[in-house]
């Protein structure tokens, strides 16, 4: 049986529809439908991987016509990257917010390791979806993940550059978008290892490596 998503995190379960005539605008009509496709992709995605379900699957768990979805998508992997696309864009919302956490740089990463565990913890559905299953649709999507692992990256740097400065000059790029790699990688395998993990194990740990890993005393960049 599949586990549902947590609702209000990544995604937020819409209400039923309503039999019927009802006062729905055809606009809520379908924003709630491309809502639940969504969240049926990510659940299928997340409980049989990427090759076991299909346009069908992700129908008959919405509860939704094969022609309302393609009103919406082009096909599977559209639905899939939309759904990665919205677990992204609340990772960096999260994340902004934890920025002005920590009254100095170590502080400060910890507060956005600890934002980030959290937010996979409290969806572990959609943690699982998009940190372990997603590579399996291929090379379009280890570079859309390439590059949301790279937005974190600058984000990570340009906090510090706003909240620190004078700490960060020295520190080329590439150990901001290593240290998030590193992060991503530990925080996948401790979501492959089992089915209820406890991430926020993983904070102090990777806090104190990630914090040395973009250190000053890596060499410059030319």
């Amino acid at each position: 049986m599949l586990e549902p998503i947590t609702s209000g995190v990544v995604f937020t379960t819409p209400p039923s529809l309503p039999r019927g005539r009802h006062v729905l605008s055809r606009d809520e009509v379908t924003a709630a439908q491309r809502e639940r496709m969504l969240i049926a992709a990510t659940e299928l995605l997340a409980g049989v991987g990427y090759r076991g379900f299909g346009v069908r699957e992700i129908c008959s768990r919405a509860a939704v016509s094969r022609a309302a979805f393609y009103e919406c998508f082009a096909d599977k992997d559209a639905c899939v990257y939309a759904a990665y696309d919205r677990f992204i864009a609340v990772f960096l919302h999260h994340l902004a917010d934890s920025g002005a956490a920590g009254s100095d740089w170590p502080g400060c990463v910890r507060a956005f390791v600890t934002s980030y565990l959290g937010t996979l913890q409290r969806d572990l559905v959609a943690a699982r979806a998009f940190q372990v299953e997603m590579d399996a649709l291929g090379r379009a999507a280890r570079e859309r993940r390439r590059a949301a692992l790279t937005d974190l990256a600058r984000f990570v740097r340009d906090l510090r550059s706003e909240r620190f400065p004078g700490t960060h000059e020295e520190v080329p790029f590439s150990a901001y978008l290593g240290a998030i790699h590193a992060l991503r990688q530990s925080a996948s395998d401790a979501l492959d290892a089992g089915p209820e993990p406890d991430l926020s194990l993983l904070v102090d740990e990777l806090s104190s490596w990630l914090c040395r890993m973009v250190d000053v005393t890596h060499p410059k960049e030319n």
